[in-house]
C-alpha cells in the first residue's frame, strides 16, 4: 500500500516592516540557485511537500555544514526527535506560543525521504532555535 504524506511547514512570521521582498517558491534543485525566502521541497512519487516560508533561512543555511557532513541516519534520528517536540509544542499552546508553533509536522519513521529533505528540515529546526531563542531537546550547542 503506497503511503501518502504531506509535510508542511508553514512559518508565517510576518513582520510588515519586512515584507517589501516578493516570496518565491523554488524546487529542491532551484533551492541552491537562487536565493529566496521560501523552499520547495516536493517529492510526487511519495506525495509529500514542505514549505518554508522564513526571511533570511536561504542565506542562513549558505552558512551552515555542506551537505554530506551529517549522515542520512543521524538527520532522520535528530528530525524525528524534534518533530515530535515541535508538535507537543503545538498542541501546549498555553506554553508556546501559536504563533511560532502553528501547524503540527507529520514526519513517519518508517518513510525514507531522502537526505536533501532530512538536511533542510534539520536545518529548519536549528536556524528556528537560533533565531527565535528555543531549546529543543539534544539540540547542538
Amino acid at each position: 500500500m503506497v503511503m501518502r504524506f504531506v509535510v508542511s511547514i508553514f512559518i508565517l512570521i510576518v513582520a510588515f516592516a519586512s515584507c517589501n521582498s516578493p516570496k518565491q517558491t523554488v524546487s529542491t534543485k532551484e533551492a541552491m540557485e537562487t536565493p529566496a525566502d521560501t523552499i520547495r521541497i516536493a517529492n510526487e512519487e511519495l506525495e509529500y511537500e514542505i514549505l518554508i516560508i522564513e526571511p533570511g533561512f536561504y542565506n542562513w543555511l549558505s552558512t551552515q555544514y555542506p551537505r554530506g557532513y551529517y549522515g542520512q541516519e543521524y538527520l532522520e534520528r535528530k528530525n524525528l526527535q524534534w518533530v515530535m517536540e515541535w508538535n507537543r509544542r503545538v498542541m501546549n499552546f498555553q506554553k508556546y506560543s501559536p504563533n511560532l508553533y502553528q501547524l503540527e509536522i507529520n514526519y513517519q519513521s518508517n518513510i525514507d525521504y531522502g537526505y536533501e529533505v532530512n538536511y533542510l528540515l534539520f536545518n529548519y529546526f536549528v536556524y528556528f532555535q537560533q533565531t527565535y531563542n528555543q531549546d529543543f531537546p539534544g539540540s547542538r550547542g
